[in-house]
């Protein structure tokens, strides 16, 4: 028997790209990018909404900073939404936008919603080199983006472990290491998911990069693909040189029914689940997974019947290779699973915060293509921190109507073991936790940064000198891990502690 739906029931029935592949002066702003993915999702839809627009979030924008980014969108739309909000820093936060849209809509607080975003650092970066002034819509440099520096301990910072790019190979080595695998096996594996995400991309007219890398190519160091922090080379990382937008847009089926939008262009959101780890990573009991990741992960596939080949399509997070990896296999997906709709950070391009905005919209053409089935949506932010997934549908959910209950941070938290106490001062043995090495442009080590951990229980970081081959060989053999190998810790004379291997 077919279910009636409520008029309340939420879903997607817009979706906008936008994509300008020029850097030169004067380009195209990213609240112009943003308009233009406004424009097409409306058209997408096939009828007027954006003059009806009630709620309009945007993705955090870090290229050309606005004083009022909500403000100024919605003056150019000639709308005058009642909640208007400007998203705070989240490579999840289009998904949590999604799903609190489509709350406020089966809740009956909002009839047509919108999530938009855009970056045009492709344009402002060229500029900038050439020192030509862009005339566009004054930036305001009062704005206080969210950097590394910000969220780090003081002592990352000092070492250079501050960024995503030496961040996530912690959780890359360590990972590895739990899983038994060699750095060689890791590596290989990363370089055949990033080679399947190139081929997405290859297909994807909205893709940055439309070419298909060979798995040799993603993991070969070179001149074009130089080491970044091991084992993570160029084309394994996300690519933020870019200008794209992306939106969607929300309403009610009694909107839609109302306004005459075609069923076929209907997307449903069947539920979802978000989690977060401490914001410093590390205050984290350990870095081979994420506690929050693998509940969000198990709450979604309870909505797909507890099998996660009930996932037609994926989008899997993909800044760096570590993050879908430890996702697939908490998913129980096989290893040549069809990860991305979109093409992956380092492909399809890196607008920051708004890749899941673009994934989104992939994911909705996917599933318009394909009656009854299912796509999962998954976002992560910051350093392996926020975590929220979407399950999303070409029909209605089986579970009936929206739950408003989505957090299962309490469940995560209380997976969570002691966290070891940081030690700023140490001198003697420590055993190897987890580890990078960072490079620079010339391809040579700068050094290598250790966590450890005391015979105490106590967990510190240490420098370990690019000037040491030895040491930073043993780091890099790509067929034995040193993860759990003993090694000497000193005070260095600028404060900090050095590493060697006894």
């Amino acid at each position: 028997m077919t279910r009636v739906l409520a008029d309340n029931t939420p879903i997607l029935v817009g979706i906008g790209e936008a994509i300008h592949r020029s850097k030169a002066p004067p380009g195209l702003e990213p609240l112009a990018l943003m308009e233009q993915s406004l424009r097409a999702a409306e058209h997408d839809a096939g009828v007027p909404l954006l003059a009806g627009l009630d709620a309009l979030d945007v993705v955090c924008e870090y290229s050309w900073p606005y004083t009022d980014a909500p403000g100024l969108l919605a003056a150019r739309l000639g709308c005058r939404p009642a909640h208007l909000v400007y998203g705070e820093t989240g490579g999840e936060s289009p998904v949590r936008f999604i799903h609190e849209a489509a709350l406020r809509i089966a809740r009956g607080e909002s009839q047509v919603a919108a999530i938009v975003g855009a970056e045009a650092r492709y344009t402002v970066d060229a500029a900038a080199k050439a020192g030509v002034a862009l005339p566009w819509t004054p930036r305001d440099d009062s704005v206080k983006l969210v950097r590394g520096t910000v969220l780090c301990h003081p002592v990352a910072v000092q070492l250079g472990a501050f960024m995503p790019t030496t961040i996530y190979p912690f959780y890359e080595n360590a990972t590895l290491a739990h899983w038994g695998l060699t750095p060689r096996a890791a590596h290989e594996e990363s370089a055949r998911l990033w080679a399947r995400y190139s081929e997405v991309a290859a297909g994807n007219p909205h893709a940055w990069l439309q070419r298909r890398f060979t798995p040799e190519e993603v993991a070969e160091p070179g001149p074009a693909n130089r080491l970044i922090a091991w084992p993570y080379t160029k084309h394994m990382v996300a690519n933020p040189v870019v200008n794209m937008g992306a939106a969607v847009v929300l309403t009610s089926v009694g909107r839609a029914r109302a306004l005459g939008i075609a069923e076929a262009r209907w997307v449903h959101i069947w539920g979802g689940a978000a989690a977060r780890e401490p914001r410093d990573y590390l205050q984290r009991d350990h870095y081979v997974g994420s506690h929050a990741q693998d509940l969000v992960m198990e709450t979604v596939l309870a909505h797909a019947g507890g099998d996660a080949a009930a996932f037609d399509m994926l989008e899997l997070y993909s800044c760096f290779p570590v993050v879908p990896k430890m996702a697939r296999r908490t998913l129980g997906l096989a290893a040549d699973a069809r990860m991305t709709s979109t093409g992956g950070l380092s492909f399809f391009g890196a607008p920051l915060n708004n890749y899941m905005t673009h994934a989104a919209c992939g994911l909705v053409r996917a599933l318009r293509a394909a009656p009854g089935k299912a796509a999962l949506l998954y976002g992560q932010g910051e350093y392996v921190t926020k975590h929220h997934a979407l399950v999303l549908g070409a029909g209605p959910s089986p579970h009936g109507a929206l739950s408003e209950n989505y957090s299962v941070q309490a469940a995560a938290d209380a997976r969570r073991g002691p966290v070891p106490p940081l030690v700023l001062e140490h001198s003697g043995s420590a055993r190897l936790e987890t580890f990078t090495v960072i490079y620079g442009r010339d391809g040579a080590a700068t050094h290598g940064v250790v966590i450890a951990r005391t015979k105490g229980g106590g967990r510190l970081m240490a420098r370990l000198s690019g000037a040491d081959a030895a040491g930073i060989a043993v780091l890099t053999d790509a067929d034995a891990s040193p993860v759990g190998r003993m090694g000497r810790v000193a005070g260095a004379a600028d404060g900090l502690l050095e590493w060697s291997f006894a």
